[in-house]
């Protein structure tokens, strides 16, 4: 299993610190997510101060940006890393494409699978220089001049994963993509009775092999040194919890542990502003569900135990921090290998 990281600054300033840390600390792959900032900006100066770490979106919000935006994105980043970006991209839902980003919304899922077709295309024709022709319901491609092609790359081309929770989410990621990011808020109940089937089912589709596609996540780590240390953190991550819970697309996780009611009682609560009393609603129970909780020394092999054999490349979904322990850090990175 790899131990991977998010990028905790966006602050293009710091970035080259913070990337050349967390190579040096042993993580295999930094992540970049689309909330605050722009995912894609803080990869590249990553790239350019770092030797091995993989750099890779988790993710990017596909449908504002078009597939030649994304192909031409993703192209640079290969080629300023030589060989390390995967493109991850995720859907978002329906009110943050419309309200937020602008973006009209259609089918999410053969959208999205139109859309990785036609990024593959379009580096084809860079890198092979196939002909351009791409007729698809969202999209089209049948122009490209020597004028706007890159020259070809002297890398593998890069990876794209897919991020959801829906069964045609799993599927798609099994017929279509490299790796597959399971959303942070998840249960290994859920996961086996619901993504890996799907995700099986997709791979049969087109003939492919389950270790043809990574399954990829972040885990809700709550730990300490101490009994204390570990009570004090329970309260971000119960704050976190509710908030994903709260939204209905996420609530399978829920109802396969027949809590279905308690994400009713969020959204309700999330309507009203009143997020001190969301958290109120995760109880230990779930959190036992949903988080691995102990000291940093049993942390390790609680994430094997839960983890192994099912996830692929796991992260804490609280990032190191610059100035952290360091040598503790290090000590568990290597252990969770």
């Amino acid at each position: 299993m790899k131990l991977d990281v998010g990028m905790l600054t966006h602050d293009l300033r710091t970035i080259p610190s913070y990337a050349r840390k967390v190579e040096a600390l042993g993580y295999d792959c930094l992540w970049s997510s689309e909330t605050q900032h722009d995912p894609f900006l803080p990869l590249a100066v990553a790239a350019t101060v770092t030797s091995e770490i993989k750099l890779g979106t988790a993710i990017a919000v596909a449908f504002p940006r078009s597939p030649m935006v994304l192909a031409h994105i993703a192209w640079d980043l290969q080629k300023a890393s030589a060989g390390r970006f995967i493109l991850g991209l995720g859907t978002q839902v329906k009110g943050h494409n419309e309200r937020r980003y602008s973006t009209p919304w259609m089918a999410p899922g053969p959208r999205l699978r139109e859309m990785i077709l036609l990024i593959r295309h379009i580096w084809d024709v860079w890198q092979h220089g196939a002909r351009p022709g791409f007729e698809g319901k969202y999209y089209k491609f049948s122009l490209m001049t020597p004028f706007f092609s890159p020259a070809p790359l002297d890398c593998p081309l890069p990876q794209i994963y897919i991020a959801g929770l829906n069964p045609y989410m799993c599927r798609l990621a099994g017929e279509l993509s490299d790796g597959f990011h399971i959303h942070p808020f998840h249960s290994v109940k859920y996961i086996n009775e619901t993504v890996l089937p799907n995700v099986e089912a997709g791979l049969a589709k087109v003939g492919r092999k389950r270790e043809q596609v990574a399954l990829a996540s972040t885990a809700f780590v709550i730990a300490g040194r101490n009994h204390d240390e570990i009570e004090r953190a329970k309260a971000p991550v119960r704050q976190q919890i509710s908030f994903y819970a709260s939204t209905r697309t996420y609530i399978g996780v829920l109802e396969a542990h027949g809590w279905g009611e308690t994400c009713l009682r969020l959204n309700e609560k999330a309507a009203k502003g009143d997020w001190a009393g969301m958290a109120s609603l995760i109880t230990d129970e779930m959190l036992e569900v949903y988080a691995v909780e102990g000291t940093y020394d049993d942390i390790p092999e609680l994430l094997k135990k839960k983890y192994g054999g099912v996830i692929d490349r796991l992260g804490f979904y609280a990032a190191v921090r610059p100035g952290a322990d360091d040598e503790l850090w290090r000590r568990l990175i290597a252990a969770c290998r």
